[in-house]
């Protein structure tokens, strides 16, 4: 596996209906490097935000979408997205605050 730092795990949030409707359960949508698992994944939550517990982590991969450009075919890039679980008494995470 590459060397892969805590805060080269988490890439960006995922805001969606389904995401922002979870997160009254404590439950938070990010993209991650592909080759992250979840040890890694709950660590930077964990240090990356102050305050929080990560209870659970469940991730999921999406393979790349061929596309066509004419006559030329290629592949968009393969995603990972993980749903961190975080505990009851954890605080909430800042950036999704003011969604």
């Amino acid at each position: 596996m590459a060397n892969v730092q805590y805060y080269d795990v988490i890439q960006k949030p995922v805001i969606t209906e389904k995401s922002m409707n979870a997160m009254a359960e404590k439950k938070y949508t990010f993209l991650v490097h592909p080759e992250a698992n979840k040890t890694m994944i709950k660590e930077a939550v964990e240090k990356m935000f102050d305050g929080v517990k990560v209870a659970s982590v469940n991730t999921m991969n999406a393979d790349g979408k061929t596309k066509r450009r004419g006559m030329t075919y290629g592949k968009t890039a393969k995603t990972k997205k993980a749903i961190v679980q975080l505990t009851a008494d954890s605080k909430d995470i800042e950036i999704f605050s003011g969604l």
